[in-house]
């Protein structure tokens, strides 16, 4: 029978639950059990996929399209597992399905209630991957945290599958935090403590603590913990702040928080976690032999978590290389002031820049300043979806010499829109949902930068856009020398371009930082760092 395990949040939000769900689920990985993740939002949108990134960071998608939470990155950046539309279900998705039922009839002239209708819809949609019988144990994150309003359904839900399924095959572990007071100089448990209350107000209880801390947990505090919450000492574990996410896994192990689950859930002990590949990661990235600085040009970058694949995909390519890569967030839009002569030379400091995906008119013009001194001065360049569109426009207007080229998003009477809406998307209104999303296959010119990088001809990549380079001008700009390296086979969608007679100048219209991975890193990445790690040492040679 599949095992579940819960993981909740209590004291505040922002503590973690993603990463360690992920950590956990690695170590029963590293085992031998085969393990996945997923979480229950508690926000009414159907999916992140109408979110401003401000709200709630990127929206990761997925090969199957669905549009979901940041978190489910993290599950496949540890599992190198792929997620799907199960993976993540918000109160949106829960109550659409029950009144959809509703409306159809399917209740019988019922009243419908949440109790018990949406809660027997967020126990099927929690058992649905166990269901699949592909998993030996899933881990189910639920967002928000305990006490929160809308969380009181999720809540309800797991107290009834606890009852139905037996402790032996649903586990709850609850994650708190244990804040510092520096003038008092200890460590305060009452937090956790109310946290845990909260929970039992709800029936249920939790099986092992989680606690966030500043500094080591005492024994003396362990046994406080484990005495007012109604745990044993040794279902106490510490979660000391760590440098990276990557090292948590290794904490974990250390804490025993893998083996505490396995005999709770009455599972063989099989083996020690088999963790050599990640070890190795590590080492390599906390080792590394140089540096390069990579500009992010975007606009949303006051918050991190908007490009957050983004930013790990460097970790991962970074490691390979033994490299430390520092990014350097520039806002696009400070490229369209009196602040523009200033940007240009920050970027002349970098080895490579990257122009990131987005949304909308807001920042485009500054985007494309920037690729156009990097194209000019010969900077590895690495254009993400808007920015491979942005590099396109540039090359027109620039190369090509027709002044008003432009993206039909930006400009919808443009005399040269090189970039345009697709076909089936013109008539859409709605907008959840509708855009080109997930897998697709691309086919890669031969002896291209792209087909170096990747070491096949075809791969498959995932998409979120509505826009696409314009084939009316495909002949015109390759014969000027931005070459589509990569098209769609089905669709004849340009999907990659490439600058000739630059050292490294690549446009992909997908998101490459979506499928990067701790023991796969994304060759595109691993290829651009290396391109800043030569444009470093010939540009240091040169001096």
């Amino acid at each position: 029978m599949t095992k579940y395990i819960f993981v909740t949040g209590g004291v505040t939000s922002s503590l973690g639950k993603g990463i360690i769900a992920a950590s956990l689920a690695k170590l029963l990985q590293a085992r031998g059990f085969t393990v996945t993740i997923q979480k229950f939002d508690p926000y009414i949108n159907v999916d992140p996929g109408t979110l401003n990134p401000y709200e709630h960071g990127e929206c990761y998608v997925t090969d199957d399209g669905a549009e979901t939470d940041l978190d489910l990155g993290h599950y496949e950046r540890f599992l190198g597992v792929p997620t799907s539309q199960a993976n993540n279900v918000t109160t949106g998705r829960i109550y659409q399905t029950v009144i959809q039922r509703e409306r159809a009839g399917d209740y019988l002239g019922k009243t419908v209630q949440v109790v018990p209708h949406i809660t027997d819809e967020i126990k099927r949609r929690v058992l649905l991957l166990g269901n699949s019988e592909k998993f030996q144990i899933v881990i189910t994150e639920l967002g928000g945290t305990v006490g929160d309003i809308e969380s009181l359904p999720y809540l309800e839900s797991l107290r009834q599958l606890r009852w139905e399924l037996g402790t032996d095959n649903c586990l709850v572990i609850h994650l708190t935090l244990i804040p510092y007071l520096n003038a008092a100089k200890e460590l305060k448990t009452k937090p956790t403590q109310h946290s845990v209350k909260e929970l039992l107000n709800t029936g249920i209880q939790p099986d092992i603590l989680v606690c966030r801390t500043e500094h080591e947990l005492s024994m003396d505090i362990r046994r406080k913990l484990a005495l007012f919450c109604n745990v044993d000492v040794n279902s106490v574990i510490e979660a000391r702040d760590a440098s990276s996410i990557y090292d948590v896994p290794l904490l974990m192990l250390k804490e025993r928080l893998d083996a505490t689950v396995l005999t709770k859930l009455r599972l063989p002990d099989r083996r020690e976690p088999d963790l050599r590949a990640w070890k190795s990661f590590l080492d390599k990235l906390n080792k590394p032999k140089t540096e390069v600085k990579i500009a992010l040009v975007g606009k949303y970058n006051e918050l991190p978590d908007a490009y957050k694949s983004i930013y790990e995909s460097f970790v991962h390519a970074g490691a390979v290389n033994q490299c430390k890569v520092k990014v350097t967030p520039i806002h696009s839009e400070d490229l369209e002031t009196d602040k523009l002569k200033e940007i240009i030379n920050l970027l002349k400091e970098h080895d490579g820049v990257l122009v990131a995906p987005g949304f909308g008119e807001r920042g485009i013009n500054g985007k494309i300043e920037a690729i156009r001194f990097v194209r000019e001065n010969k900077i590895p360049f690495f254009g993400i979806c808007l920015g491979m569109q942005c590099a396109v426009v540039e090359f027109a207007r620039n190369v090509l010499n027709l002044p008003n080229a432009s993206s039909t998003e930006v400009d919808r009477q443009s005399e040269s829109p090189v970039i345009d809406m697709m076909e089936e998307q013109k008539q859409i209104t709605i907008k959840g949902g509708t855009m080109r999303l997930g897998a697709y296959e691309c086919d890669l010119r031969k002896k291209s930068k792209a087909h170096a990088a990747y070491g096949v001809l075809k791969i498959s990549e995932r998409h979120r856009h509505r826009y696409e380079f314009n084939n009316q001008y495909r002949a015109q700009i390759e014969a000027a020398g931005l070459i589509p390296t990569g098209i769609n086979p089905s669709s004849d969608l340009v999907e990659v371009v490439e600058l000739k007679d630059h050292p490294w100048f690549i446009g992909v219209q997908f998101h490459p930082e979506l499928k990067s991975t701790v023991e796969t890193p994304h060759p595109l990445f691993v290829h651009f760092v290396k391109a800043a790690i030569d444009y470093k040492r010939k540009k240091s040679g040169e001096k």
